[in-house]
């Protein structure tokens, strides 16, 4: 027996029959050998891992625009705090920690530059709207590996698309990466909120604390306490403990996410990210080469879209004052006389 199929064999002897196993997969959309010591969701995970989408995450915003500091979130480090929340709940509820964690390493590939105030604004530009969890699926699907796409397997590439709003993903293991995108970002966030002195621990509501706990710490171990206690058929909180997070969820809204103060550079990216659409649709011979492709293939506003949503901040920040600053004069292009 190979060591793929060995793991296979462990998942169906030790996993809960509510797990997703990897050897009933609904499988890829283009037929693959199997690899001999790597199952399908092992695979699906290393290829988000060394895409380059991954990568730029380290370069895009979470909350604050380009902070003054090192300890601020990124989209990357996001991601790997709610990487690692949901396999800790995966494992404690004895479901597939393999697809869990290649679901949540790819949730966000998607993102814009700008966090969701790029998000935002891509979506006023585009026709018919854009929504990142729709865009990672279109970063694995058609746009990673030359334009061929990532091959995932249907159960990594539905818990991408599930993992944020409307309907909940089909397997388990997806909705907790949902609940754990969550978690993760109110925690991270009111950390981030306290470093910045947005607010102080003494304005966070009293009757959530005694619900969640004082400290960053205990709110982490009660909110995943619930979820591994609480789950069954689905994958949810206690009732108590629900309310209270929705509470600290409108706390954070008034706060931090609609704070005019926090948020004040955000006023200037709907016109910077309109100006980049309206300047590559205009013609598409502006586009990089690859992206020509797809505006032959799906449109020019298509094209536009992927290549400013896979843009980092700092990449868009340059493009933009390269296209629209004027620069001062130096006379390097003028010939000698």
């Amino acid at each position: 027996m190979i060591p793929r199929e060995r793991s296979e064999q462990m998942e169906r002897m030790m996993l809960s029959p509510r797990a997703a196993l990897v050897s009933e997969s609904k499988g890829r959309a283009v037929w693959e050998d199997k690899c001999d010591y790597r199952t399908d969701y092992q695979r699906d995970r290393d290829r988000v891992l060394h895409s380059k989408a991954f990568r730029r995450l380290k370069h895009k915003t979470q909350v604050f625009l380009s902070p003054k500091g090192d300890h601020y979130r990124t989209r990357l480090t996001h991601t790997l705090e709610v990487s690692q929340i949901a396999r800790t709940i995966a494992r404690a509820l004895q479901l597939n920690e393999d697809l869990t964690e290649a679901i949540a390493l790819a949730h966000d590939l998607g993102h814009t530059p700008f966090g969701h105030a790029g998000e935002r604004a891509l979506d006023r530009c585009v026709e018919g709207g854009f929504r990142h969890y729709e865009q990672s699926v279109r970063v694995v699907d058609s746009l990673e590996n030359e334009g061929n796409g990532l091959n995932l397997t249907w159960e990594v590439r539905n818990g991408i698309l599930c993992h944020t709003k409307g309907e909940q993903a089909a397997t388990l293991e997806g909705r907790i990466v949902r609940l754990a995108d969550h978690i993760a970002y109110i925690n991270h966030d009111i950390d981030d909120a306290l470093r910045a002195r947005v607010f102080t621990e003494s304005d966070i509501p009293a009757d959530v604390k005694a619900v969640l706990g004082e400290t960053r710490a205990q709110r982490f171990d009660t909110l995943i306490r619930s979820v591994v206690e609480n789950s069954g058929d689905d994958i949810c909180f206690a009732p108590d403990v629900g309310q209270a997070f929705d509470k600290i969820h409108t706390f954070m809204f008034d706060r931090l996410y609609l704070n005019s103060i926090a948020k004040e550079e955000e006023k200037k990216v709907d016109a910077f990210v309109r100006g980049l659409y309206e300047y590559y649709t205009e013609d598409a011979g502006r586009l990089p080469a690859e992206y020509r492709v797809i505006a032959e293939r799906d449109g020019i506003s298509r094209a536009a879209c992927d290549y400013i949503a896979g843009m980092t901040d700092n990449f868009a920040l340059e493009k933009y004052h390269e296209l629209f600053i004027p620069r001062g004069w130096s006379g390097q292009h003028i010939s000698a006389i």
